[in-house]
């Protein structure tokens, strides 16, 4: 696995941890996560039971805004965006729909949007942002460690921070020096909290 600096499965039987780190290899790979994660450190103990998965991100692709797929003509009382990219044309509209109302806004083709009647400077129009690549990552980790954790885990503790996650599961009520263990995973990485 090239694409993360960092990974390590932490547990006492061998074998499980060789399955482990596949199973997350595998999950992770599938769910194109790899590109996103530099440091993964999983610690599993059977016998508590306890799961924890603590890593660090790379840098995530910035803000998506309009000026990064469309070009703004102003015209006397519209704004015609012609679209380079449809990639990100749906929440465009959507956010167009409940910022200035469906009435204002109108897609004659696939390549086109028109804003009528608007007070707005183009400028603020192109600074809007339609995408954060970053929101979607943390939804997507905890899914696929939902999938890596073992099965019956079902009491979670999740964190996310700008660069950072952890990812907590047990069958049983999580221990109150959870953080701890957490901050020593992350240690182990040479993270400090």
């Amino acid at each position: 696995m090239p694409a993360v600096d960092y990974f390590e499965v932490e547990c006492d039987e061998k074998k499980g941890a060789e399955y482990y780190r596949q199973i997350a290899n595998d999950v992770l790979l599938d769910h194109n996560l790899l590109r996103v994660i530099d440091k993964l450190h999983i610690f599993i103990d059977p016998k508590v039971p306890l799961f924890i998965a603590t890593g660090t991100l790379k840098k995530i692709t910035t803000r998506v805004r309009v000026r990064d797929f469309a070009n703004i003509n102003p015209q006397e009382g519209k704004m015609t965006l012609v679209i380079s990219d449809e990639t990100y044309l749906a929440p465009m509209l959507k956010i167009f729909w409940q910022r200035f109302g469906k009435e204002r806004v109108d897609q004659p083709d696939r390549f086109t949007v028109i804003l009528n009647g608007l007070s707005v400077d183009p400028k603020e129009i192109e600074e809007i942002v339609v995408a954060d690549p970053s929101e979607s990552v943390f939804k997507d980790l905890i899914y696929a460690f939902r999938c890596i954790a073992p099965e019956g885990f079902r009491i979670r503790k999740e964190t996310y921070g700008s660069s950072r996650f952890s990812f907590v599961a047990s069958e049983n009520i999580l221990a109150e020096d959870i953080d701890d263990l957490v901050a020593a995973k992350f240690a182990l990485m040479g993270e400090t909290p």
